[in-house]
């Protein structure tokens, strides 16, 4: 049976294709389907949008690193926490700089 919230947000999605919400949706289901490369490639989208969505940054983090991909996780903090201090979202930032730090001891 084919997920039914995905259906809904790709049907919301092709009538407000722009709306950011819709799309980080989109990508957390893909994300919890296993299709991470493809959630990447929308978090990322995100990301370079201007203003850029700063959980996307969070989010591409984490997903790097469950793949133990340890300088890209470390890159999308560093981009998201000067997003969100650029949006003066300082709990975000915390939380990015505080897995920054935790990912510190992991080498690539």
């Amino acid at each position: 049976m084919p997920n039914t919230r995905r259906a809904k947000i790709e049907e919301m999605l092709r009538e407000e294709p722009d709306d950011v919400f819709l799309r980080y949706s989109l990508a957390m289901e893909m994300c919890s389907e296993g299709e991470e490369d493809s959630a990447l490639k929308l978090f990322a989208a995100l990301c370079d949008e201007t203003p850029p969505h700063v959980p996307a940054f969070f989010r591409s983090a984490q997903v790097h690193a469950d793949q133990e991909r340890w300088d890209a996780a470390r890159e999308f903090l560093r981009r998201g926490i000067a997003a969100a201090r650029e949006q003066n979202d300082l709990h975000a930032a915390a939380e990015m700089s505080e897995m920054l730090s935790e990912l510190g001891a992991y080498d690539e």
